[in-house]
């Protein structure tokens, strides 16, 4: 076995790891990263303490958390043999459905990985958060909670986006800086929660084919398509509304807010084929993105003024 074939096989299953993963790189990855370096500079809006410029060097760590993080979810997620069947429909190129690997395979990486993400936390920060994750997981993929109702889907997906995000955030600020959150903070990422829960349905948008053939209970599939698109746009109108209102955005932020949030309801309400809903959810995590850049966007003003 020559050196050439050692590393043809190791891009093999790098690249076979990887894929478990891609589909949440605009979801989880990107947003939560940026989420930690938007929010961190403007913690004084929050009355906690802001750290300095360089925190930047820490970055490549705080990527890494989140990756290791959610790649043993991931593979929870795709293991089982009726996410295979539905991933031969919506997401053939992914590790299982494509033969890249096997379930068992992936059950023995995804019980390495774990340990590994609660070490990784030990020891770069964000230990709470990683607990949280695996018991949401758990709740998620292994007791079906993704697929016994829409309402249980849609509050663990938000408190997941809640815990990589301040996790994130944890790890970027480093372990001599805690994140000592204070009563607006905690208040803050209640609201982004409830963005979060009720608008991520988005993504649901697209995947009802698979979803149906997985049984699952999402809110495009229990309501109908038609009434789904309306549980999105409505409270995108009225959260785009109330964030800039509840930061004290100058009116610039109200004007970013506003503007993407309304753009993308309308879009949900006009454009139904499913190459629309992906696009339209690649949206939906930008405005999310923008939301998370407002308290950065009003320190940063209200310092200029």
């Amino acid at each position: 076995m020559g050196p050439l074939h050692l590393f043809h096989q190791a891009r093999h299953h790098a690249y076979s790891i990887w894929l478990f993963t891609r589909s949440d790189i605009k979801t989880i990855i990107l947003p939560s990263l940026l989420f930690s370096l938007l929010t961190a500079p403007a913690l004084a809006l929050f009355d906690m303490a802001t750290p300095s410029l360089a925190l930047v060097r820490r970055l490549p760590l705080t990527l890494f958390w989140i990756w290791i993080n959610l790649l043993p979810f991931a593979i929870d997620n795709q293991r089982q043999a009726d996410a295979i069947a539905e991933d031969g429909i919506n997401k053939p190129w992914r590790t299982l459905p494509s033969r890249r690997m096997t379930p068992r395979q992936a059950t023995v990486l995804m019980c390495f990985l774990y340990p590994t993400a609660v070490a990784s936390s030990l020891v770069l920060g964000g230990l709470e958060q990683c607990l949280c994750l695996i018991a949401l997981g758990f709740w998620y993929n292994d007791l079906r909670g993704a697929d016994n109702g829409f309402v249980i889907r849609q509050v663990i997906n938000a408190a997941g986006f809640n815990r990589f995000a301040t996790g994130a955030l944890a790890v970027l600020l480093g372990d001599k800086q805690q994140l000592i959150q204070t009563r607006s903070f905690v208040i803050w990422q209640l609201i982004l929660a409830g963005i979060v829960s009720t608008t991520v349905q988005t993504q649901d948008m697209y995947d009802q084919e698979g979803d149906a053939k997985r049984g699952r209970h999402t809110v495009p599939l229990d309501l109908g398509d038609g009434l789904a698109r309306w549980t999105i746009a409505v409270p995108m109108v009225l959260w785009c509304t109330f964030c800039p209102l509840f930061i004290a955005c100058p009116l610039i932020g109200f004007a970013i807010s506003i503007s993407m949030g309304s753009i993308i309801a309308l879009r949900c309400l006009v454009f139904r084929s499913v190459a629309s809903d992906k696009v339209t959810f690649i949206m939906w995590n930008s405005w999310l993105v923008s939301i998370y850049s407002l308290p950065l966007l009003t320190v940063a003003l209200n310092r200029a003024s």
